[in-house]
């Protein structure tokens, strides 16, 4: 028998043995989390550098945008040429052999320019000046022989109002406020800028007006004019709009400081059909674990008529469908669906992306969240997510896995118009892809919206950024319940 020495000496080396093992099974626990946190850190990073040198080496994006801009061209809603992209995209995406490629039936509106704009200073000392211009997108003709009329030079929508019936009936108003050129970021700058392009006509039109001309809404100082799209209102009548280049809106303020009489003649041939029959074109890598829940990623088909739409929104579209042919080519099976889609009219009406929405609803398909390419194929830069902040942590916790000089950022607040209504009618979280801005505006909506204009690289870069982030997201999850 022991004595109670022993047996209490006994006692404490039992317990020294037993916490000295659960010391040494809590090391070993900390070393196999440790040791699985590296190796899924070292997975990502091979797998990220696949996806980067993936995209840059073969360039295959590049030359499908190439095909897009250059074989189909211009495709804005309606036209000819948005129902060759339907059968381009949707004959692309077969040819990859996505898992499940379909069109989307969407009515859409049929706008056309006409013959070329006719825009020209009179009753001046040089006879007249051409200035070179577009219809605004969706603007009504003038008569056949064209309108002529003073002009009357504003700054903003309040100063028509300001001046009022009597300085503006009868009378072309000229929208003179230029793209504030003090923005870093030029996204405020063609925000502050573009009212007059969208609102400026019903508003001229209050107050007797019988025309407008504004200053294109564009950071370049070229003579390229920039069409978009405007917005009559229904109890105001529609007046013809036009849009000047830089030099051209320079060259009539000029010419009105010498001779403030001189007046402005008009002529648009622009024409609305009835609604035409369009379509959204959707491919699909099924998730191998969570085949109903959907990771969306998108850029918009369609593109204005006066340019190939190489970066808008050409290279958004090309950026989804790389998503998918990304992840075909690294044999990387995702856990959930992943949705390439290519929404038809953004540009003159959205309505691809509100039938898309409803689609959606009705059925009760579940986003997990959806991405949009449509800020061109510029150098990457960030992302902006719509989401709560515990998603946008998470988000920002991975900034450390994208290459140097690529994306540095995930600001609170993003999206885009197409995958707005989706957020709207299903709370579905929404992602933006934010690419270097300081050109952007020199070609959006400009005859100079070429595929020449597209760098190979800036492009290819932006394809590997957005493919890194769904990688991620699939794989992960927006929140640590959702990854198992």
């Amino acid at each position: 028998m022991l004595s109670p020495f022993q047996d209490a000496a006994t006692g404490v080396a039992r317990r020294v043995i037993l916490f000295s093992f659960l010391s040494l099974c809590l090391a070993l626990s900390h070393s196999l989390v440790d040791t699985r946190e590296v190796r899924a850190q070292t997975d990502d990073e091979q797998t990220v550098n696949a996806i980067f040198n993936e995209r840059l080496t073969s360039g295959e994006m590049y030359y499908l945008l190439e095909d897009l801009c250059k074989n189909i061209g211009p495709r804005l809603s309606g036209s000819e040429g948005a129902e060759r992209a339907v059968a381009w995209a949707k004959e692309v995406m077969e040819g990859y052999g996505f898992d499940r490629v379909y069109l989307q039936e969407v009515m859409v509106p049929h706008w056309e320019r006409g013959e070329p704009e006719q825009v020209r200073i009179v009753d001046v000392e040089e006879g007249m000046i051409e200035l070179r211009a577009l219809a605004i997108g969706g603007s009504v003709p003038t008569a056949p022989a064209g309108i002529t009329a003073p002009v009357v030079v504003v700054h903003s929508l309040e100063e028509v109002e300001e001046i009022g019936r009597e300085a503006v009936e009868g009378k072309i108003v000229f929208y003179n406020r230029a793209f504030d050129q003090t923005v870093i970021a030029t996204g405020p700058g063609y925000g502050g800028a573009v009212d007059q392009r969208f609102a400026g006509p019903s508003q001229a039109a209050k107050f007797g007006a019988v025309g407008v001309v504004i200053r294109s809404a564009g950071s370049d100082f070229g003579d390229a004019p920039h069409t978009g799209g405007l917005r009559y209102l229904e109890d105001v009548e529609r007046i013809p709009a036009a849009a000047l280049g830089y030099q051209s809106a320079d060259r009539l303020i000029e010419a009105l400081e010498e001779q403030p009489g001189a007046q402005l003649y008009m002529r648009l041939s622009s024409k609305w059909h009835p609604d035409a029959l369009s379509h959204n074109v959707i491919g699909e890598i099924r998730g191998s674990e969570r085949p109903d829940e959907i990771i969306l990623v998108g850029g918009h088909l369609d593109s204005w008529d006066v340019a190939e739409g190489a970066h808008d929104d050409g290279a958004g579209s090309v950026h989804a469908i790389g998503v998918l042919r990304t992840f075909q080519k690294l044999g990387i099976r995702p856990r959930h669906t992943i949705r390439a889609v290519l929404f038809m009219n953004e540009e003159n009406g959205l309505r691809g992306g509100l039938k898309y929405a409803e689609v959606a609803k009705e059925t009760g398909e579940r986003h997990l969240i959806a991405l949009e390419s449509d800020a061109g194929g510029f150098s990457p830069r960030g992302f902006g997510a719509t989401a709560d902040d515990e998603v946008l942590e998470r988000f920002r916790s991975w900034l450390p896995l994208f290459p140097q000089n690529t994306i540095s950022y995930i600001n609170k607040g993003g999206g885009g118009a197409d995958i707005g209504p989706l957020h709207r009618e299903t709370g579905t979280p929404t992602i933006g892809f934010i690419p270097d801005s300081q050109r952007a505006f020199d070609y959006h909506h400009a005859p100079t919206d070429v595929f020449e204009a597209v760098n190979r690289r800036e492009l290819e870069l932006g394809g590997a950024s957005i493919a890194t982030l769904i990688y991620l997201i699939d794989k992960y999850g927006l929140k640590d319940e959702m990854a198992q």
